[in-house]
């Protein structure tokens, strides 16, 4: 890396929960005398994941996405790279990073932000055919450069998954970016400043959160804003989780599962499992969702329903949080509660079984309480997964339209 680069990136681990300076610390901490984990985004592997023509890329989208809007083959690569975990100590991450073959040298950015994910290999980096590999190809062969990061503890990343952390996710999305760039000025490539971020799900949220961090937190140095475009995304994950303890949404016991064994790991939510889960799955909850389960091999073990798999005490403390379970709840609330100087579409299928409609407005009430102008498109009569796989080409020209505008 050069000088002037190097100088561009702060230390991992500056996210949406404090200022920048406060959140420097613990990461600086963490490091020691290891100088080189401080940076994050440094590059540790780069290994070519796929070399694709326009019509290649076609054929992938194929019966899952519109692929009209093709336009360039397009190379990708997984990479790995140092990030900072929900306590702010450093580790490393992997992401896939899709560049286009369309000869120009300075590229618009994107950074796609995934859904919930329980086995670590359902990731861009490493599943050819997940809907996020496709996400990143599409967004690619268009002419941008992608940064799809997995996330901390997914992929070939290092822990667990801290899933919904708002540390964690910031610092491996936007150390994802510093990478990308990295790997774009080996090939001779230079990315734009202003960043496109679009991400489904759980990747909704964490859209709106990195977004936060670029425009008002000063997490990067070098990349600004561009626009927002979030997907089917739970904005409100106190209301959300509290609909998966009546068992309202789809999966719920399974979403349930994954969000109260991760958060415990973090956080402290119980002290036994027995406390929390009813015989006999008490036992063997934890270890499923150790990351090397798939989601099929978890279906399959536990009930679908939460009255069936968790304890009616520890579904009323979800129903009605308290103590560092609301603490921690409250910033996840309040993803969309701030100001974006961009352009904002948010998606949402109204036949969604997994993420109620209602969230959708949610976010969208709150960015113009602070007085933004967001756009809501409803995607039309489609499920959870058949939503983003609509909303994907509208925000192919959602994007190409706030550049027009910048």
């Amino acid at each position: 890396m050069t000088s002037r680069r190097t100088k561009s990136r702060i230390l991992a681990g500056a996210a949406v929960l404090g200022s920048v300076s406060a959140l420097l610390a613990p990461v600086s901490a963490a490091a020691g005398s290891h100088s080189e984990w401080a940076r994050g985004g440094a590059v540790v592997s780069v290994e070519q994941a796929a070399d694709l023509t326009a019509e290649e890329v076609a054929g992938e989208l194929q019966g899952n996405i519109d692929s009209s809007q093709v336009r360039y083959g397009v190379t990708a690569y997984r990479v790995t790279y140092r990030t900072a975990d929900s306590a702010g100590a450093p580790t490393t991450a992997s992401q896939l990073v899709v560049l286009p073959k369309n000869g120009a040298r300075h590229l618009s950015t994107v950074s796609w932000l995934h859904g919930t994910t329980v086995y670590r290999k359902d990731v861009a980096s490493e599943n050819p055919k997940s809907n996020d590999r496709i996400a990143a190809l599409l967004f690619a062969s268009t002419g941008r450069a992608v940064s799809a990061p997995d996330y901390v503890g997914l992929g070939s990343g290092e822990g667990f998954h801290p899933y919904g952390d708002p540390r964690a996710t910031v610092a491996a999305s936007v150390d994802g970016l510093r990478a990308a760039r990295t790997l774009a000025h080996r090939n001779g490539r230079e990315l734009k400043r202003k960043v496109q971020v679009s991400g489904f799900s759980q990747g909704g949220p964490a859209t709106m959160l990195v977004g936060r961090a670029l425009q008002q937190e000063g997490a990067d140095r070098y990349f600004r804003l561009g626009a927002l475009a979030p997907v089917s995304g739970p904005y409100h994950l106190s209301a959300f989780e509290a609909a998966a303890a009546d068992d309202k949404i789809a999966k719920s016991g399974i979403y349930l599962a994954y969000f109260v064994t991760a958060w415990n790991k973090m956080y402290g939510l119980y002290t036994s499992p027995g406390d929390v889960f009813r015989s006999p799955y008490a036992s063997e909850v934890e270890g499923l969702f150790d990351g090397y389960h798939t989601t099929k091999q978890i279906v399959d073990k536990l009930p679908a329903a939460s009255k069936d798999l968790f304890t009616e005490d520890f579904l009323n403390k979800i129903r009605k949080p308290d103590g560092v379970l609301k603490d921690k709840l409250r910033p996840m609330d309040n993803t969309c509660d701030w100001r974006p100087n961009v352009p904002v579409e948010i998606f949402h299928g109204w036949s969604d079984k997994d993420v109620d409609f209602s969230h959708a407005t949610y976010c969208a009430d709150q960015l113009t309480r602070n007085g933004a102008a967001p756009r809501l498109t409803d995607v039309g009569d489609y499920d959870h997964n058949g939503s983003v796989r609509q909303a994907l080409p509208r925000i192919v020209r959602f994007f190409d339209e706030s550049v027009k505008t910048d």
